[in-house]
């Protein structure tokens, strides 16, 4: 009978130094290119809510920590035991491997999967409505960088445009909760800020959403000005002079993603979601956004994130 395998998983990624089910599910691939270890089997074993049903990825644990002991020990053995061996295996003290796994925990506050946390890191297009008055009607793209850090805030986040007047860049904490996913940014070497508030994120963070705060940067007045925001995570971060600002009014986004990485299958149908996501207005007076409207974008992405894993 398995045992502890979420918990034996976070151990494992700890030893390793993965920081998304990505690299570890690439770290059983470089034991067995053929491995049954998958990321999106992984999400619900990191959750609890399922265990590896092939013996062979037992197997292929075993090889990827290089342990003595069989597949079938990896399964079966306790808690304290399983840690105490992959700590004597790799070298590392006992007190070492437990001080790692808490941090790896602490960067993922209001979560029980740690993993979550650690996979923002990355880079993301951004999509939004212009604020200027000079640009109303149309999107602008931004880009922002997730990184894990030291210091109070285990990650940080960069968010850049490309505008007429040069390059606007800010920077601040990102700060997961069991609710939502907050980032307030500051303008470098300025007086602009910028207050995201996000659903929560979820596995695999393919792509976010929620909503921008902050006041328009190109008009004649000061104006507080608020805009949904969807952020498309990339697999590659393409070079900076590929960045665009302000996009041309009647802009495909689905084939601004393309140019970007991001090919997805029935653009014009992409488009037309996204397009209302972006555009959709308050309903009495409120802003919110529905979250099965949310959903059914994440789960667009997602599947194909998920199906691009390799």
């Amino acid at each position: 009978m398995a045992l502890n395998i979420a918990q034996k998983l976070r151990l494992t990624s700890v030893v390793l130094g993965t920081a998304s089910r990505k690299d570890l599910a690439a770290a059983f691939r470089a034991v067995n290119p053929k491995t049954a270890f998958d990321v999106g089997r992984a999400d619900k074993w990191l959750q609890g809510r399922a265990q590896p049903r092939e013996h062979s990825v037992y197997d292929d644990w075993a090889k990827v920590l290089r342990l003595e002991q069989p597949g079938a020990w990896i399964a079966e053995s306790d808690l304290p035991s399983f840690a105490a061996a992959i700590a004597a295996r790799h070298g590392i003290e006992a007190a070492e491997l437990e001080r790692r796994a808490h941090a790896q925990s602490e960067a993922s506050p209001g979560h029980d999967d740690k993993g979550i946390g650690l996979a923002l890191a990355g880079t993301y297009a951004c999509y939004s409505r212009a604020w200027s008055p000079y640009y109303r009607g149309q999107l602008i793209r931004g880009r922002l960088s997730i990184e894990a850090g030291p210091g109070a805030h285990a990650f940080t986040a960069t968010y850049r445009e490309t505008l007429p007047t040069g390059q606007l860049q800010l920077g601040g904490p990102v700060t997961p909760a069991k609710r939502s996913l907050y980032l307030h940014l500051k303008e470098v070497g300025g007086e602009s800020q910028f207050f995201l508030c996000l659903f929560p994120h979820t596995q695999p963070v393919s792509v976010l959403g929620g909503y921008m705060v902050g006041t328009a940067i190109i008009g004649p007045e000061a104006q507080p000005s608020l805009t949904r925001i969807l952020l498309v995570r990339l697999r590659d971060a393409p070079a900076a002079e590929q960045w665009g600002g302000y996009l041309p009014p009647g802009t495909s986004i689905a084939a601004d993603l393309a140019s970007l990485g991001i090919v997805m299958e029935h653009p014009e149908a992409i488009d037309s979601q996204l397009g209302q996501f972006l555009n959709a207005d308050s309903d009495g007076g409120v802003n919110q956004i529905p979250p099965s409207e949310y959903r059914a974008i994440l789960d667009v992405f997602d599947r194909h994130w998920l199906q691009h894993a390799g």
